[in-house]
């Protein structure tokens, strides 16, 4: 059962997706691996994990497509605009991680680290005030709730 009153919502670009999720979100950071920049159209991706049983979808025009992007690794979007929206991993379904991009919530949160700086975009100029790291961030800087973190 859902609370009444959502903690966040967002849709996609068109319009034909929008969600509500009555949970807050789990910490986020940038990731700039090439997989999370090909998805995001974009100097990198910024994600954060939910419960899916507090993700509500609505989606009447049945524009809601899937895309395994790697093994076991599926990417949902709008069909008609195309629009990213979340994430999820075959192993671990019940955990989604929502592309920030898609909120039309307002989020006040900071992100909490840099990850895979070593697969950034050549023209992208990361600043010193957020940590940055090679690879994966240490949980104790940021837990990636949902996805493959080590």
């Amino acid at each position: 059962m859902t609370n009444p009153q959502p903690e966040h919502w967002g849709s996609c670009l068109c319009g034909s997706l929008t969600y509500r999720i009555h949970q807050p979100l789990s910490d986020f950071g940038y990731c700039h691996c090439r997989s999370c920049r090909k998805a995001s159209g974009s100097a990198h991706g910024a994600n954060a994990g939910v419960a899916r049983a507090a993700f509500e979808l609505s989606d009447p025009q049945h524009t809601l497509r899937e895309f395994e992007s790697s093994a076991g690794k599926l990417r949902a979007f709008c069909s008609n605009c195309g629009s990213p929206l979340y994430a999820y991993l075959a192993a671990n379904p019940e955990i989604i991680r929502i592309r920030l991009g898609s909120l039309d919530s307002p989020l006040n949160e900071a992100p909490r680290a840099h990850t895979f700086v070593s697969d950034k975009a050549g023209w992208d100029h990361i600043g010193l005030d957020i940590p940055q790291f090679e690879t994966w961030a240490p949980r104790h800087v940021l837990e990636q709730t949902g996805s493959r973190q080590p």
